[in-house]
């Protein structure tokens, strides 16, 4: 009996109509060269067996000739092309190609990715067959050709699983299916409206050998709001190891003028492509390995565009995982049913799969629940459906909500949870649109100490109106349906919404929202590290830190205006050695000429203060002008105990050092905080609830920008420093500063190629942001030629060029150095490789290299300007504008030029203010002190830091310069504000903004 049912159902089975291909085992949806034209209707088996025997070599030749006829026919650009001939045309264009055509730059269009798959409904087919069919028109291919124009190539992608495909129309004139040329930028001028092209000269935009059935390129445009054509130079450069600084100041040209913090996000935005990219390859791999890997599961997987997606499909394949309820029904021969179910319900009879014997198939409960299950899995893995259900959550409100949790809640007072600090999310609810970064930062915090609970709420309405269009539209039976077929189909939906879709979505909207505000955190880091290490050094004096203590005292340090330690000592300000300690201070000032102290801001800092503002209010240290700044002293103690301090102090103690450091920090806070790992420098908000690794990389990144766009003096520079210079790391910079020891400064960059270790790659990315001081040579060049200052001016005439210099003769692996001869231009921030385009402007305008950074120069090149637009020049010096504007700036601005000459100063006082002095609306002036996505904290001298609500920070109260898409201000900057509140009992101030100063 049980044999005969089996044949019975076998036979059944052959009988049906066309397979729905979400079965594991089907995989003709993957084949791209597939033998069906397009989607036909539904013919009975004899002529489908009759249809098969006419799939011979016969029909290749005919594909072929209608390749070459389309190709060469003009209505080849209005032409359609058929799923089969795909490839074919693939081949022969690339081979017509050799050359990217050069068309005007058009907006990639937001196209899904190309299917090849025949995965939709029968009903569907038919009606578009018919509809054709009536009008006359020829039955076109279910393919979709994405097309990419313009500086961006065109680009086939894979097959996904289940996208309905339409038709597409080629224009062969501007088609390329090739990646091995790079990406076209266009230069607009006023001649040339549309832009010229500006062509990467190698490269390919792929990651690896690994593909997917989505494009990097488009992808990455649509995370980064970037244009397609700026994405792919992108990832070229970035693929070339060219660094975010080099990039920012060099190659603007490529990137469309982005600065280093965007170029920053869409590396990121890159690095987390990759890493799902990897993550999917490596998924597919390990299930192989378990022979489990249909044409299925590895389309699923390789369509995934997140962690989540993949983490969704590969589950039942993890080491150690059960098998999924979907798994066991197949396993038990089900899945045929749910095909059926979909493709020919009329022929389904789920009497013939009952087996009395069998789990799972002993009785029409066990069949149905197995059926569900089966289709429940493919709906949760389709593409179409979870697209449809993503979309349905985008215009109704989803909310997040958080409560204390049980556990917590019952406890009694004095237990160790912190419970007070979460009091705003005991009861919490809001949208995940309107919902803030800090927000969710503070929720995920608190549900990790386990104080809170979270959950995400999807109203009940998405729900019936998701499994009503599952029903009636994605997954409707291809014809008349039994009611208990429908009933089937209906629990399979809300099966699959509730059990495997929903959890699905939380997962991403938890995620997303963590991971967007992990993101604007450590962007928020990154803006206050720059502030902070961009701020104006206090050069030319000489200062005292002090390190404030009690017990142990006040450390004590005093250096010169080049840095050097003059004096350390220990003095107790406090108690009864306080007269002893103003004498000793007073001593100490008028010895060294010092007029500055800088007090960190750490224990004892407020009693520090009010001994020294006691002091300068009684004239203590007359005739001496004396006065004091608070400095942040976050990472000192950190540092002083680090290698790199007891290397550069060996004989000072580790609480003498954070003295040295404080004081450092105001005379060049960049030379100095670059010694500290940017994390303990104490910027930002919820440090460690992020991504340690982004942290890390953000900050280090951020770092590097600073140094490399400050520039540094090769001949003085510390090897901690230039190991952030761009190009540049620890080994490298060693390299430098043992060549310098054993072979004397630098004459000219040129000499950098001598050091052991630095290629022309180094070189590239670290020349521009490399100066060479006249000041350090003097004493270096051969006694033939007087150096002053001066050698290598000459007025530039004719066609003159930079020569080589700094020629090296290489013997047994040893660099010779036989002549070095120094370049003005080495001086400025003016890279090597546009020092002949330099020498060209020069000559142009009848400048001299001696007048680099005088009025003279100046006014030569403001001459030339108003006599020839830019873009004029830059078309006869065969350049680019960007490139022409970097070697006017150089050669505009002064040789000892800083650009943090433009940032914030340091405030010095002579008094000290209360917070007991503070009354609502009293006008202050203060400096911020730290930056965070809910407000801004400002330091107003009485020993607490009051706090600007980011609601009070508009575009209205900032300069234009200030008004960039955060709204925010950052560490250093001097602002005017209102005092709105005073709690003195939680010590808090609540503060308005007034204006920047």
């Amino acid at each position: 009996m049980e044999s005969k049912s089996d044949a019975m159902m076998s036979e059944t089975t052959e009988k049906t109509c066309q397979k729905r291909p979400f079965s594991e085992d089907d995989d003709s949806f993957l084949d791209t060269t597939s033998d069906n034209d397009s989607e036909e209707e539904w013919v009975p088996e004899s002529k489908a067996a009759k249809k098969s025997k006419r799939l011979t070599a016969e029909k290749m030749v005919t594909i072929k000739k209608k390749i070459k006829s389309e190709l060469g026919s003009p209505a080849t650009k209005k032409a359609t092309v058929k799923k089969s001939t795909r490839k074919t045309t693939v081949k022969t264009t690339r081979k017509k190609t050799a050359e990217k055509p050069n068309v005007d730059q058009v907006i990639m269009e937001n196209l899904p990715v190309l299917n090849n798959n025949e995965d939709v409904l029968p009903s569907q087919s038919k009606q578009d067959s018919r509809s054709m069919k009536q009008k006359g028109e020829p039955q076109k291919t279910s393919a979709r050709v994405k097309k990419e124009i313009g500086h961006c190539q065109v680009k086939i992608e894979q097959p996904s699983t289940s996208m309905q495909l339409n038709e597409t129309e080629i224009k062969e004139e501007s088609v390329s299916f090739t990646w091995e040329e790079p990406a076209l930028k266009k230069q607009k001028t006023e001649k040339n409206p549309d832009g010229k092209p500006v062509k990467l000269q190698r490269g390919n935009v792929e990651i690896g050998d690994m593909q997917m059935n989505w494009n990097v390129v488009q992808m990455l445009s649509e995370l980064t709001s970037t244009e397609g054509w700026v994405c792919a130079n992108l990832i070229q450069l970035f693929k070339d190891e060219n660094t975010i600084p080099f990039i920012a100041r060099y190659r603007k040209e490529l990137t469309n003028n982005m600065d280093a913090d965007t170029l920053r996000e869409v590396q990121q935005a890159l690095d987390e492509l990759t890493a799902v990219i990897k993550k999917a390859h490596t998924a597919v791999q390990k299930v192989a390995k378990q022979d489990k890997l249909t044409p299925f599961i590895k389309a699923s997987l390789l369509n995934c565009r997140t962690m989540e997606e993949i983490e969704h499909v590969f589950a039942p394949y993890k080491s150690g995982s059960t098998k999924t309820k979907a798994q066991k029904a197949r396993l038990l021969g089900l899945e045929p049913a749910a095909n059926l179910l979909i493709d020919c319900p009329g022929e389904l009879n789920l009497n013939l799969y009952i087996k009395p014997n069998v789990k799972g198939l002993s009785n029409m409960t066990e069949i149905t629940t197995g059926i569900q299950h089966i289709l429940a899995d493919m709906m949760s893995k389709d593409r179409d459906t979870l697209d449809h259900i993503r979309k349905l959550c985008e215009p109704n409100t989803v909310f997040i909500q958080s409560t204390l949790t049980k556990a917590t809640a019952k406890e009694k007072d004095g237990n160790k949870k912190d419970t007070e600090k979460f009091r705003l999310y005991h009861d919490f609810s809001s949208s995940i649109g309107n919902i803030h970064h800090h927000q969710i930062l503070a929720i995920n915090r608190g549900e990790k100490l386990k104080i809170l609970t979270v959950k995400v709420n999807i109203p009940d309405r998405i729900k019936n109106m998701f499994c009503g269009w599952c029903i009636n539209e994605r997954w409707r039976p291809r014809g008349f349906a039994r009611p208990e077929l429908m009933k089937l189909l209906k629990d399979s939906a809300e099966d699959s919404y509730k059990r495997l879709i929903y959890p699905l979505l939380c997962r991403e909207f938890r995620s997303l929202l963590t991971s967007n505000a992990e993101k604007e955190s450590i962007a928020m880091f990154g803006r206050n590290l720059r502030q902070l290490l961009l701020i104006n050094p206090v050069r030319g004096r000489v200062l005292m830190g002090i390190d404030p203590g009690f017990r142990h005292g006040c450390k004590l340090s005093i250096i010169s205006a080049t840095s050097q330690i003059l004096y350390t000592d220990v003095l107790y300000l406090f108690g009864q050695g306080a007269q002893n300690a103003a004498e000793r201070l007073r001593h100490l000032l008028h010895k060294y000429s010092c007029t500055t102290i800088v007090i960190g801001n750490g224990t004892a800092c407020r009693e520090t203060e009010s001994f020294f503002a006691d002091l300068l209010n009684r004239k203590y240290f007359a005739p001496l002008d004396v006065v004091y700044c608070i400095t942040n002293e976050a990472g000192a103690s950190i540092y002083s105990v680090s290698p790199e301090a007891a290397k550069e102090m060996p004989d000072l103690d580790p609480n003498i050092r954070s003295a040295v450091s404080i004081a450092r920090r105001v005379q060049d806070p960049l030379a100095e905080l670059v010694k500290i790992e940017p994390k303990h420098i104490g910027v930002g908000m919820y440090q460690h609830d992020v991504s340690q690794t982004l942290l890390k990389a953000t900050l280090d990144s951020v770092v590097e920008e600073c140094v490399s766009f400050v520039g540094v003096d090769i001949n003085s520079i510390s090897e901690i420093l230039m190991r952030h210079v761009a190009g540049l790391n620890a080994s490298k910079a060693k390299s430098i500063i043992e060549w310098r020891e054993k072979n004397g400064p630098f004459i000219n960059r040129e000499q950098l190629k001598d050091v052991k270790g630095l290629g022309p790659k180094t070189f590239q990315q670290c020349a521009g942001f490399i100066r060479i001081n006249p000041e350090n040579i003097k004493n270096f060049v051969n006694n033939q030629q007087q150096f002053d200052g001066t050698t290598g001016c000459q007025t530039i005439t004719g066609d003159s060029k930079i020569k080589p210099v700094g020629k090296s003769t290489k013997k047994k692996g040893k660099a010779e150095i036989t002549s070095a001869q120094p370049t003005i231009l080495d001086q400025t921030c003016i890279h090597p490789e546009s020092y002949n385009t330099a020498m060209r402007f020069l000559s142009f305008i009848g400048g001299n290299l001696c007048d680099i950074g005088s009025s003279a120069m100046q006014n030569s090149v403001n001459a030339a300007l108003r006599d020839n637009l830019i873009d004029t020049l830059a078309q006869k010096l065969d350049t680019t504008v960007p490139t022409l504007q970097m070697i006017i700036d150089g050669l505009k601005q002064p040789r000892d030029y800083d650009i943090r000459a433009g940032f914030e100063q340091r405030d010095f006082k002579r008094n000290i203010v209360s917070l007991d002095d503070l009354r609502n609306g009293t006008v202050l002036t203060g400096r911020v002190d730290n930056a965070t996505l809910f407000g801004v904290f400002v330091d107003i001298g009485v020993g607490r830091s009051g706090l600007i609500p980011i609601r009070y920070i508009t575009a209205a109260k900032l300069p234009a310069s200030k008004r960039r898409r955060s709204l925010g201000l950052g560490p250093g900057e001097r602002v005017e504000v209102k005092v709105m509140e005073v709690d003195r009992a939680r010590n808090r101030i609540s503060l308005d903004l007034i204006r920047v100063l």
